[in-house]
């Protein structure tokens, strides 16, 4: 590496760590990030072989846990995060699972959100009980309920925020405290908003979670995750990787990295989108109620507005009627993507109740306010007044 491709990174604004932190460059010297497609590596010699497996020589050993691609991937997403340490995974549940594997044991106590993707409340109601740890879901909001169900094995807390769908927003450095007063560990999940917008172990996190497939790639090519936060807990969270081998690809790495580049710029752009489209649907007769919380309306808009730089591309609404009302409007659009993914440049569009929360039961989707008549919205990259119309046609068919 020459001097000119070395900055003092302690000393960059973090649009120029989106770009510049993370970089390697072989001795070929090229600009871009290489991609590294290879599943091994050559020793020189059976002792060098021999300290690389130990640990002893720092090195790549086996791509199923270092690979230069992913490791530039996840020196970049630890420097914008502001974290000691990053674990690419093969997806955003993987990095759940792994955080869950390599820090909890049977008999340990969880407390989770009620209010967080139908998945990851399946993953601990059902695979985390499976292995002996008890789990409580809680609303996220108010912190009081979450103080009330800690007890004396409580070992970690998880919440999103904001969260999936209806963008209610937890107050960390709040939660933080209740972690750290029970001995706990504090969990969040930072997908909605992405670095570019929040850096929850700022406010007292212990860990922060990504799924990379959402805005971390924003064009919707690849599926990955993320674990970030102090090096003794990254190193267990590796040890798992290491073992088990959720691992994230070296290709989709490579796209991550290039994703990180423009983050800020899509992120800033989805979330004035996002805003005038919520404003927009707050005035249509047949919506009965829009969760964003950029509205001022929001209950947790101030602490947004603390905690968040912008508000984000994600919102979400309740159509006057049921599941066939939601659904006539769903169908009637033309320009948006029905995919239950997130984070794209295309706007997308679902049914909560029926996709991505679907594997929960009707009364926990009803403690979650997972209601019929409820659809979400990530606002893409497309011009706003194009997507009123679409959404238009379905909310006139209503009347």
């Amino acid at each position: 590496m020459s001097k000119r491709d070395d900055p003092v990174l302690d000393e960059l604004q973090w649009q120029s760590l989106a770009v510049r932190s993370g970089i390697t460059r072989s001795p070929e010297g090229e600009h871009s990030e290489a991609l590294f497609l290879t599943s091994s590596y050559v020793f020189d010699s059976a002792e060098h072989a021999a300290a690389r497996f130990a640990g002893d020589d720092p090195g790549n050993v086996y791509s199923r846990y270092t690979n230069p691609t992913v490791r530039s991937f996840e020196e970049r997403l630890a420097a914008l995060e502001g974290a000691e340490a990053c674990v690419a995974t093969a997806s955003g549940m993987a990095a759940i699972l792994s955080s869950c594997m390599a820090l909890l044991k049977a008999g340990d106590h969880v407390i989770c959100s009620r209010d967080v993707f139908g998945t990851t409340r399946t993953l601990f109601a059902k695979y985390m009980a499976n292995f002996g740890v008890e789990v409580t879901f809680v609303p996220l909001l108010p912190v009081d309920g979450w103080r009330e169900a800690v007890r004396d094995n409580t070992r970690l807390l998880y919440l999103e925020t904001p969260s999936n769908p209806l963008c209610e927003v937890a107050d960390i450095q709040s939660m933080s405290a209740i972690a750290q007063s029970s001995g706990a560990l504090l969990v969040v999940d930072n997908c909605f908003c992405s670095p570019a917008l929040q850096q929850p172990l700022s406010f007292g996190a212990d860990i922060v979670i990504h799924s990379a497939t959402k805005y971390i790639d924003g064009q919707g090519r690849c599926v990955g995750g993320a674990v970030l936060g102090r090096q003794d807990l990254m190193g267990e969270v590796l040890g798992f990787l290491r073992s088990c081998g959720p691992t994230m690809s070296a290709f989709n790495a490579w796209v991550f990295l290039k994703g990180l580049e423009t983050l800020s710029l899509r992120m800033r752009a989805h979330s004035a989108s996002a805003m005038l489209l919520a404003t927009w649907l707050q005035d249509q007769p047949n919506v009965e109620a829009v969760f964003y919380a950029g509205l001022e309306t929001h209950p947790g808009h101030a602490l947004a507005a603390k905690q968040q730089s912008a508000f984000g591309g994600v919102l979400s609404f309740r159509v006057r009627g049921g599941q066939a009302e939601a659904w006539k409007v769903i169908d009637a659009t033309r320009l948006m993507s029905l995919t239950a993914n997130l984070g794209d440049a295309k706007t997308t569009i679902v049914h909560p109740a029926t996709t991505t929360h679907s594997r929960i039961s009707p009364e926990e989707r009803v403690d979650a306010g997972i209601t019929d008549n409820l659809i979400r919205i990530a606002v893409g990259l497309e011009d706003v007044d194009d997507l009123k119309a679409d959404l238009q046609r379905g909310l006139s068919s209503l009347n």
